[in-house]
C-alpha cells in the first residue's frame, strides 16, 4: 500500500520475539538532522516499547547518507550486535546526485546484511520534497523510524 494511504507507525506484533537480550546499533546520518533525529527517536522509542534495554541500544553518527553503509559495516562486524538500523534522508534535487546516493546506500546496506548474516535495515527516506520527508518522520504518515525498528525485530525473529 502506498505510504500516502497509510501511517508508517502502525504495525502488527505478530511474530515479534523477545528482544530484551538483543543489541541494536543505529547508524544515523547527520545530514537533514531535523528529519534524522525524529527517525532516531522513533526507533529508540519503538525498541524500548518492544522490550529492548536502553543499554543495548547503540548510536553512531556518520556525516551523510553515503557513509551509512560503512558505518553499518563497522557496527555489523561487532559480534555482540544483533541488528543494525541505518537512518538518513536524501531529498530529490536538480541533479542525479540523489539517484547515485540512494542506489549506493540500498546496495551497500543489502551487501552488509548478507556479508554479516544479520539484519541491516534500510531506514533511508528518499522523498521528492522536504515536506514529504517531514510527513514520514513524525508527520501525517507516522514515522518511518517505527517501521525500521519493527523490521529489525521481525528479521531477528525470522525462521524461529
Amino acid at each position: 500500500m502506498a505510504s500516502a494511504l497509510k501511517s508508517l507507525s502502525e504495525y502488527t506484533k505478530k511474530k515479534n520475539i523477545d528482544i530484551s537480550g538483543k543489541k541494536f546499533a543505529i547508524v544515523v546520518s547527520e545530514y537533514n538532522p531535523k528529519i534524522t533525529e525524529s527517525l532516531h527517536g522513533a526507533v529508540v522509542e519503538t525498541l524500548l516499547n518492544e522490550g529492548a534495554k536502553e543499554e543495548n541500544i547503540y548510536r553512531e553518527d556518520v556525516p551523510g547518507a553515503f557513509e551509512l553503509t560503512f558505518g553499518a559495516q563497522l557496527m555489523a562486524q561487532i559480534e555482540e550486535v544483533d541488528a543494525v538500523i541505518c537512518l538518513g534522508c536524501v531529498i530529490q534535487g536538480e541533479t542525479k546526485h540523489f539517484d547515485f546516493i540512494c542506489d549506493a546506500v540500498a546496495h551497500g546496506v543489502t551487501n552488509v546484511s548478507l556479508k554479516y548474516n544479520k539484519p541491516v535495515v534500510f531506514g533511508l527516506l528518499t522523498p521528492n520534497t522536504e515536506q514529504q520527508a517531514f510527513d514520514r518522520a513524525g508527520g501525517k504518515h507516522g514515522n518511518k523510524g517505527v517501521e525500521a525498528a519493527v523490521a529489525a525485530i521481525k528479521m531477528l525473529g525470522f525462521n524461529q
